[in-house]
């Protein structure tokens, strides 16, 4: 396989996924822009008429719904990654970074418990004592993302500390914030955005499934996870109110999935690139 098509792959990966990423992302942001005022409601379950997509079982347009329900899973998934990053970085790099056993033992060994814990189950533990909305609902999505993220953080953090450009810093007197900020964490910039793209994935799948048990969402909210459950028992009366949500979830995951794995494919790309430029040098 010539370089060229090598190089092509990530770039076509890159393509189907921003394309499949800007759909249901446009329809999350924008869509309660172009919703309309709800109108009066019809018969359970029903296609066609005077909505585009039909009723839902409650008689609403599934059209409307559709506009009005991605805003929530949306910025509930980039809340609790971003969230997630906010706590991991720190722990990672200082673990990464630091010079003394005790520290680093401190800071990872108990996120190496909790990820023994699966990510659902954590949830609706927690969610069976309080009752968290939104908000609680993207912090606690945070919590349970936060070991896996700190230790791909970290092994990453700690190749990157154990180059001899690290040493030389730190003998030139540069502080520890210069080090880990300006050099450990520029380094990890491409594993970071790899990282990412996975990560909002699993977020998304836990954020939907999640609200599709009743977790952080009223039961007659406009989402799309809801939107799914609510409307399964007439699936094969009125399919648009199950597949429309479902298909639009199914491709903000499959999107993000695939940036995360063009980002991985261009970082071994550029790490080959890199290996052969040493060794053509050498030669």
């Amino acid at each position: 396989m010539t370089a060229r098509a090598t190089a092509a792959r990530p770039w076509a990966r890159f393509t189907l996924g921003a394309l499949l990423v800007c759909l249901p992302l446009a329809l999350a942001l924008l869509g309660p822009l172009f919703a309309g005022a709800a109108g009066p409601r019809g018969a359970s379950f029903t296609v066609g008429g005077g909505a585009l997509l039909g009723t839902d079982f409650a008689g609403q347009d599934v059209a409307r719904q559709v506009l009005l329900g991605g805003r929530s899973v949306v910025l509930i998934a980039l809340s609790a990654t971003v969230l997630a990053y906010a706590v991991a970085l720190p722990l990672a790099f200082a673990a990464a970074l630091t010079h003394r056993t005790w520290l680093e033992e401190l800071l990872m060994r108990p996120l190496d418990v909790l990820l023994a814990v699966p990510s659902l189950l954590m949830v609706l533990l927690v969610a069976t004592v309080f009752e968290p909305g939104a908000a609680g609902l993207a912090v606690l999505v945070a919590l349970v993302n936060v070991p896996d993220a700190a230790r791909i953080v970290r092994a990453s953090a700690a190749e990157a500390a154990a180059r001899p450009a690290v040493e030389a810093l730190r003998m030139q007197g540069e502080s520890w914030w210069r080090i880990a900020v300006g050099y450990v964490a520029r380094s990890c910039l491409r594993t970071l955005a790899a990282d990412a793209g996975v990560r909002m994935t699993g977020v998304l799948y836990l954020v939907a499934t999640a609200a599709f048990l009743g977790v952080g969402v009223d039961p007659d909210a406009a989402d799309w996870a809801v939107m799914v459950d609510r409307n399964r028992t007439g699936l094969f009366v009125q399919p648009w109110a199950v597949v429309v949500p479902a298909l639009l979830i199914v491709a903000l995951s499959m999107g993000t999935n695939l940036l995360g794995d063009a980002g991985l494919a261009d970082r071994a790309g550029t790490g080959r690139t890199k290996g052969r430029t040493r060794k053509g040098s050498v030669g």
